[in-house]
């Protein structure tokens, strides 16, 4: 989950579909040899506030795109949703999926040199928990000890096939580190911290102690230009390499550009538009249906995303396990204004509609536009990224924007996690959909899942949770001598086997 500038929470027993990726002006000749000496600079869409993976920004797409840098996991997706190892070499479920054991390879070790085993894991995940950040709710009730020095087992509350897709969240730090030792943490991934400014810029260097393939980068820098056309100018003269998430306006100019490849990847996220239903002006459905349908999101979208967008048909990416189409919400203002005076809606009251990110604003605007058409008054707050996610989880706002991605593949910790009454992340509460996302959750017959969310989807879609206007592919730009980059459809590309020539 991530909100910023642009766009920004178990595949382990269905099968993803691979991603489609279209590529545009790409250099004919031959690859000059890459260069281990070379620094790598990129603009990253989401700036990091914070490198602690387990703390209140664990699940903000900064603070992950840094972490899977630096942090091992159990294990993590590649670039199609596949379930791989990581620290883990091997894993088993028992029948039931109540209980995984991983089973960790030898010998490594953190960045520090002290050896690194299960004591390490149990501590990370205990720590997770503890801590209560954002994708400790992923693991309510579940537990984790070790059965060996090579051995971790997971027992689980509730049987959940979906684990292994939540588990490429939870990253691993040394056992005993304290808060205080996030400006250069302590990992056991392809790179380490070599200086840290939140919110602005992270510089990283090879890990030489990582028991995988060391980076032949000298040094990783990546950092944050808050304004898109200085950073699309970066781009040109080489002052940057790489960045993603561009808006539709700047693709023809980088099209055109020979020194510059761009490539889209279909993305995990679906811009999600929450209404606080906590709120009573918002609590009843007819009414944030209404604004829904008051909305001409079709218009908007062509407009502004004409290459990147699609008027979305469900809650979740069609990538993602659970991903069920619904009826389309047809844009019609009188009867959208009919429906609210019915429902006794007060016009009097201002909706504060908060998104973080300049390249959100004419989305914001458009859509405060439409809505005063028919006398609702918004007032569009662009609030910075830190500030943004406080008061996200605080319900400090009416109207909440934001690229909502499922970087797991499974709607398990999308719906799973975000639309339960004890998530409290939203003010909306519904028994009969908490029922359906535990069963869901719990069954390891993919096609009973499947049905699940399908159910689940449709009272929330239906109920109007938010607005979900529309899916979108991911665009990346990079520069022609920059070799190995992967575009990543949930905004967080891994740069440990990238080179420059």
């Amino acid at each position: 989950m991530g909100a910023h500038r642009r766009v920004l929470s178990g595949v382990a027993i269905a099968t993803v579909a691979t991603l489609g990726l279209s590529t545009a002006c790409s250099t004919s000749a031959a690859q000059p040899v890459a260069n281990g000496n070379s620094a790598l600079t990129v603009a990253s869409p989401y700036p990091p506030e914070a490198l602690d993976p387990h703390g209140a920004e664990g699940a903000s797409v900064g603070t992950e795109i840094i972490g899977q840098e630096i942090y091992s996991r159990l294990v993590r997706p590649d670039s199609t949703g596949k379930i791989v190892g990581d620290l883990a070499t091997s894993w088993q479920a028992n029948p039931n999926a109540t209980s995984f054991t991983f089973t960790l390879r030898k010998g490594a070790v953190f960045s520090d040199g002290s050896a690194l085993d299960s004591a390490d894991v149990v501590d990370s995940f205990n720590r997770l928990i503890r801590l209560k950040g954002p994708n400790a709710s992923n693991f309510t009730g579940d537990t984790m000890t070790a059965s060996g020095p090579d051995t971790v087992v997971v027992a689980l509350k509730t049987p959940d096939p979906a684990l292994l897709g939540k588990l490429t969240l939870f990253y691993i730090v040394p056992s005993g580190v304290q808060d205080s030792s996030f400006t250069k943490p302590v990992g056991s991934g392809p790179f380490t911290v070599d200086s840290f400014t939140p919110g602005q810029e992270v510089d990283l260097v090879p890990n030489p102690k990582y028991y995988g393939s060391v980076p032949k980068l000298k040094k990783l820098i990546v950092k944050v230009i808050p304004d898109i056309s200085t950073e699309m100018t970066a781009l040109k003269t080489g002052e940057i390499q790489a960045t993603w998430g561009i808006p539709d306006d700047q693709l023809a100019q980088l099209s055109g550009n020979n020194d510059i490849k761009v490539a889209t990847v279909p993305a995990t996220s679906v811009y999600t538009m929450w209404f606080n239903s906590s709120n009573p002006v918002l609590s009843k459905p007819e009414v944030r249906r209404a604004l829904w349908q008051a909305v001409d999101f079709p218009t908007i979208i062509k407009s502004l995303y004409p290459q990147t967008g699609a008027v979305s048909q469900s809650v979740v990416a069609p990538s993602v396990l659970g991903y069920a189409p619904q009826p389309a919400v047809k844009y019609d203002p009188n009867a959208a204004k009919a429906a609210l005076q019915a429902a006794g809606f007060d016009f009097g009251k201002t909706l504060r509609f908060q998104y973080s990110g300049d390249s959100y604003s004419q989305f914001a605007q458009a859509v405060v536009a439409d809505l005063a058409k028919i006398g609702v008054k918004v007032d569009p707050i662009e609030k910075e990224s830190a500030v943004f996610l406080k008061d996200l989880l605080a319900l400090n706002w009416d109207i909440n924007f934001q690229s909502l991605s499922t970087p797991t593949y499974d709607a398990a910790s999308n719906l799973g996690r975000l639309y339960t009454c004890a998530a409290k992340r939203n003010g909306y509460c519904n028994p009969q959909l908490d029922t359906l996302l535990s069963q869901a959750g719990s069954t390891s017959d993919v096609n009973q899942r499947k049905q699940l969310y399908a159910q689940a989807t449709q009272i929330i879609w239906n109920d109007a949770v938010g607005m979900y206007p529309m899916s979108l592919k991911i665009a990346y730009a990079y520069r022609s001598n920059v070799h190995g980059l992967v575009p990543d459809p949930s905004y967080l590309p891994d740069f440990a086997k990238v080179t420059v020539s």
